[in-house]
């Protein structure tokens, strides 16, 4: 018999062993459970980082620096026509720039309600009227207001139009800026002066020294310029690039002024918007509107507030050929009132608080706005 022979026949001789299969069966199980624990274990600590991502991101987005959205204003230069004197002219544009500084308009939009084909500010302006000069006269003491006073000497002649301008209030922006004020962003003017080749030009930011800037520009340019956070003492020269005049707001959270846009007319003011996809919602204020304090302001990206004269924007839209509609509400996603229950058939336009009552309900429009968006990003999360 051969070996192969003898230990299968040992095989079969050998007793079977008792398997304990309840034993077995609390074995497997309790495998199972720990894999189930293991496995849910894991799935809640990529669940908590997931949940800390998603705060980490709103908390971001909550200290953001900048403002990404815009606020313009648009308004007939006819609310010069009214004033008694050129004094009170000029009283009057300075409160009109002050009330927009101070809710942090973006742009001013002066349109001429007679149609006048007026665009820009530059020159005498022979044979315009008095109406058509009414819209230059206030874009040009809202430019000199808003223009830092350092740099004034530079962009601003003598002109009858700001024979007065000395009288206002200064604005006191955040751009407008002391000789020893320290800030991450100043305007300034490019200097005439010969630079070596591979340098920048000198730019005068309103500093005891002059600022050399990253690239070479024409002359007499009015610059936006972000300096270097380290200045060595001992040099002559400050450092820093040039920037867009919105980098102040976009990427520091400053409120850097305004521009000023003339436009030829009502329809102008929507028409020539300096943003590509122009303004996302507009508003427009007259007595016959809806109640203010009944409204609800969508997200937007760029808003437009467009105010009348002495007679209304129903004077506005019939005077402008380039509209056909009857009903001027037609032209704006909301029509409101911002002075609910006046006393007075017309607010007039002399009235020192007029532009500054009815810009006050701004912020809370805005607010309730972005609230919105921040609303719609925690239903995400």
């Amino acid at each position: 018999v051969s070996l192969y022979h003898t230990q299968c026949v040992c095989l079969f001789l050998q007793p079977e062993e008792k398997v304990d299969w309840k034993k077995r069966k609390g074995e497997i199980k309790e495998t199972q459970k720990k894999r189930k624990e293991a496995k849910l274990i894991k799935e809640l600590e990529k669940q908590k980082q997931h949940e800390a991502a998603e705060r980490a991101k709103l908390e971001q987005s909550h200290d953001k620096k900048g403002r990404a959205y815009t606020v313009s204003v648009a308004l007939p230069g006819s609310v010069l026509d009214n004033a008694q004197s050129t004094e009170l002219r000029t009283y009057l544009a300075g409160q009109i720039a002050r009330a927009c500084v101070v809710f942090c308009v973006d742009e001013i939009v002066v349109f001429d309600e007679q149609g006048e084909d007026v665009k820009s500010v530059e020159g005498e302006f022979k044979g315009v009227g008095k109406k058509g000069h009414a819209c230059i006269q206030l874009a040009r003491i809202l430019q000199y207001l808003e223009c830092p006073q350092y740099l004034r000497k530079w962009f601003f002649p003598k002109h009858q139009d700001l024979q007065y301008a000395g009288l206002l209030n200064p604005l006191d922006s955040p751009h407008h800026m002391r000789m020893d004020d320290e800030s991450d962003y100043r305007e300034g003017i490019v200097l005439d002066r010969p630079t070596k080749q591979g340098q920048g030009s000198l730019v005068n930011c309103g500093m005891r020294k002059e600022v050399r800037i990253d690239k070479q520009l024409q002359s007499g340019l009015r610059v936006t310029v972000q300096l270097r956070k380290t200045q060595a003492q001992e040099n002559k020269l400050h450092k820093g690039v040039v920037v867009a005049p919105h980098v102040p707001r976009t990427e520091g959270g400053l409120y850097w002024g305004y521009s000023v846009r003339l436009a030829s007319c009502l329809s102008a003011v929507f028409t020539e918007s300096p943003y590509e996809e122009g303004y996302d919602v507009t508003i427009g204020t007259s007595e016959r509107g809806c109640n203010i304090d009944q409204t609800t302001l969508s997200p937007f990206k760029h808003l437009l507030v467009v105010f009348g004269g002495l007679q209304g924007l129903e004077a506005s839209v019939d005077a402008d050929q380039n509209l056909d509609v009857n009903d001027p509400g037609a032209l704006f996603d909301l029509y409101l009132n911002t002075c609910p229950g006046q006393g007075s058939r017309t607010i007039r336009t002399e009235v020192r608080e007029y532009y500054r009552t009815q810009l006050s309900s701004l912020p809370s429009l805005i607010k309730t706005g972005l609230t919105k968006v921040e609303k719609r990003l925690c239903h995400k999360i």
